[in-house]
């Protein structure tokens, strides 16, 4: 199916015997500003076999017609013939471009995909007129290869077709009456779009924009489905009261129809990495940088191109631009924010914990605490912290008031609500008791798989797992499927396959789940099943799920069946207050661990009581914070009570790295209240899993002697300190004391 708004055909010259034919590849329509012109252009790619098979006597005598001197045609077949012949191309595409009365015809030629490909572009006015210029090109190449005619008539020819065609409609290309910011970049495009659109509704602004997800107004979706491209930039503009518009703008759009709008205010790039290459052309990072920098070239000179420092493609864009550069980086030494801040820009970063704007003049700017971004996930989110500094700098560079950027930047959270379907993060019970993490996010790359995983390991409990569901759509270059897939197996704990049949675009399922079993191949993961839709693979990861572990879905087709099951299952989405807990509970932390250190700081035993207390009554349930209180108790020698704390925090669901020592002080304290035989199983559970724990070793020698067995404590500890040990005198008398240890006590299995 064509693309809508766009033209192509396709011209065979089969009069030419003695040579092979020449083709007009496409025709196409190019309505806004684009890969070639910041205006409307036609580009052609011309297939041409027959020139380099060209003997090279008659390639230059054939440069001698046209009146090219000094030309050197090359060997046939080889790149410097076809440089060869996209300057000949250039040299026809003006003389027609006299011949029609356009003057000096702006041309760009380029290399196709192959050496007999060569692609053209040019300015048009109207439609119907340029798209035959466009396809006159193959008559004209064609024609040239035909000795006896004379190139002068060939191209007289072919300017009178195309100045008898009609002129047809003009470009549709819409021309902004209000500010707007066009958003661009591999990954963090949508993010940052709906987090500008945040900040702006914030400020009292009507507001309106566009993504792969859709058209919103003020948080309305009106439409659904992908408007990246101009029809969804025309949707936005054409908002009744419009104050302002955010445009998300994706390499598609911009390469098959052009830009939907003449120029925009603000510009930005977040970065750039490999994704969709092989498609419409671009075949590298480089190509795919020069396809994201077109909405750069057409920023007002007064307005900001916002670009990611820490990305080299990107900010080699700001050597394009006409606007002023403002660089965001993660990194406040960035070389990217002191040329940008010395050449008359901006920058923003993070410094000292909090996001802050540094201009030519005067102090930094400290806007916000990363840790109250929820966004970030409480500084966890490495892409997010680019995006906030993306979409800060934007809306800035926009004219929304400072307050609101903030406002917006505190409120925007990664939710259902505020960014469906990016790092959606979810708590959900276990049948058999406590809780897994789900998230929900629309990784669809090797960086977007890497960041995911990054933050599923930064949310798992000490010793959790990440539980992966693992796709993408079939329109990935076979090598990007197959590295996906070794990325899955080295960082995720668990790996299941999900198909998207609505995403396959051309490829069959099992070649698809075949390139990720190689990548997970090559790092050691066998046997990987797969499943027919996201949710099935989801339900297949819950039953493996323990509590502390993560779920993490790479989901595009099926996020609202997940949410749905989250929530009938008694899920709930994290708000910013459980993700920050649980980022801390994955250092070994807890969100109050400064002023848990602060109770051991107290000298006053009756003053420490009191505070852990408090922090008990503050916070119900909190298996740590009992813990705390039952070591308070200890300490003062109510072990009675201490006990009974300990028993409630471990039932509660203590995680470690807390748990084993909360069994040691039971243990300890059941000891001391005469239940030895009790504290020596909660001992004996302990070095099962930590079997050369000392403090277990000392205190299981004590209670073997409160129990009567003082020669096997002596024994044990010998035998504990000898398979602990490196100390060289020790290991000299290991046999000796090994026997001692025996004749003390029989070894026990």
């Amino acid at each position: 199916m064509p693309d809508a708004g766009t033209e192509s055909s396709t011209l065979t010259t089969t009069d030419i015997e003695t040579v092979p034919p020449v083709r007009v590849e496409e025709v196409r329509v190019l309505d806004g500003p684009n890969l070639y012109f910041s205006r409307p252009a036609i580009k052609v790619i011309l297939h041409l076999p027959g020139f380099l098979d060209l003997k090279r006597t008659e390639a230059e005598a054939l440069a001698r017609r046209l009146g090219m001197r000094s030309a050197r045609p090359g060997r046939r077949g080889t790149a410097l013939r076809q440089r060869f012949v996209m300057r000949l191309i250039r040299n026809v595409a003006r003389r027609v471009g006299t011949e029609i009365g356009a003057g000096r015809l702006g041309v760009r030629v380029r290399a196709g995909q192959t050496v007999e490909d060569v692609v053209l572009a040019f300015p048009w006015v109207h439609r119907t007129r340029g798209r035959v210029a466009g396809e006159q090109f193959g008559a004209v190449m064609a024609g040239l290869l035909d000795r006896s005619r004379r190139p002068d008539d060939v191209i007289e020819e072919a300017a009178a077709v195309i100045m008898a065609a009609p002129d047809g409609p003009g470009p549709s290309v819409i021309t902004p009456k209000v500010p707007v910011a066009s958003v661009t970049g591999t990954n963090g495009k949508t993010t940052t779009t709906r987090l500008m659109a945040h900040m702006c509704m914030t400020a009292g602004l009507t507001t309106a924009w566009s993504s792969t997800d859709g058209v919103v107004v003020m948080g309305e979706t009106k439409e659904e489905g992908d408007f990246s491209g101009p029809a969804g930039a025309r949707a936005v503009l054409e908002t009744p009261g419009l104050d302002i518009g955010i445009l998300e703008t994706a390499r598609g759009g911009m390469l098959l129809k052009g830009m939907g709008i003449t120029a925009n205010d603000v510009s930005v790039v977040t970065n750039v990495s490999a994704d969709h290459l092989g498609l419409q052309g671009i075949d590298t990072l480089d190509q795919l940088a020069e396809v994201k920098a077109i909405v750069t070239t057409v920023t007002k000179p007064q307005g900001w191109v916002v670009l990611n420092g820490d990305d080299p493609r990107v900010w080699a864009m700001r050597f394009g631009i006409k606007a002023k550069p403002w660089a965001f980086s993660l990194d406040p030494a960035s070389p990217a924010l002191w040329e940008s801040i010395n050449t008359g820009g901006r920058g923003i970063t993070v410094l000292d914990g909090e996001i802050v704007v540094l201009s030519p003049n005067g102090d930094p700017d400290r806007l916000v605490k990363i840790v109250d971004v929820p966004m970030t996930l409480s500084g966890l989110s490495r892409n997010n912290i680019a995006n906030a500094l993306a979409g800060a700098a934007a809306a800035l560079g926009l004219g929304v008031p400072r307050s609101a950027v903030v406002e917006g930047l505190r409120t925007f959270a990664p939710d259902p609500e505020h960014n469906w379907g990016r790092l959606n993060t979810y708590s959900l019970p276990l049948d058999g008791g406590g809780k897994t993490t789900v998230i929900m996010d629309m990784a669809h790359n090797e960086a977007g798989l890497e960041a995911l995983l990054e933050v599923s390991r930064g949310l798992a409990a000490p010793g959790g797992a990440v539980r992966l569901s693992l796709g993408c759509a079939g329109d990935r270059a076979d090598e990007a499927i197959v590295a996906m897939g070794e990325i899955a197996g080295r960082d995720a704990d668990e790996v299941v396959l999900k198909l998207a049949r609505h995403y396959l675009r051309g490829r069959q399922p099992e070649e698809l789940l075949g390139l990720f079993r190689q990548g997970l191949d090559k790092v050691g993961v066998l046997d990987v099943p797969g499943y027919d839709t996201e949710f099935e693979s989801f339900e297949a990861l819950v039953p493996h799920a323990h509590d502390g572990d993560v779920i993490a879905l790479m989901c595009h087709a099926e996020r609202t069946e997940v949410d749905g099951w989250i929530r009938n299952h008694r899920g709930k989405v994290d708000d910013a207050r459980a993700i920050r807990r649980k980022v801390v509970a994955a250092r070994g932390e807890h969100e109050l661990e400064s002023e848990i250190a602060a109770l051991w700081d107290m000298d006053d035993e009756s003053a420490r009581l009191g505070a852990a207390q408090r922090l008990v009554d503050d916070h119900p349930g909190d298996p740590r914070l009992v813990f705390e209180l039952a070591g308070a108790k200890d300490a003062m020698g109510d072990e009675q009570d201490a006990i009974g704390l300990y028993e409630e925090a471990l039932a509660a669901g203590l995680r470690e790295p807390h748990r084993h020592r909360a069994q040691l002080q039971l243990a300890s304290s059941l000891r001391v209240v005469g239940r030895a035989g009790e504290a020596r199983q909660l001992i004996a559970d302990v070095l099962e899993a930590r079997p050369h724990n000392t403090a277990a070793l000392m205190l299981r020698a004590l209670v073997q002697a409160d129990l009567g067995e003082e020669r096997q404590a002596v024994a044990d500890l010998i035998r504990a300190t000898l398979e602990a040990t490196t100390d060289v005198d020790t290991q000299s008398y290991r046999r000796a004391l090994r026997t001692y240890a025996d004749e003390l006590a029989p070894a026990t299995e």
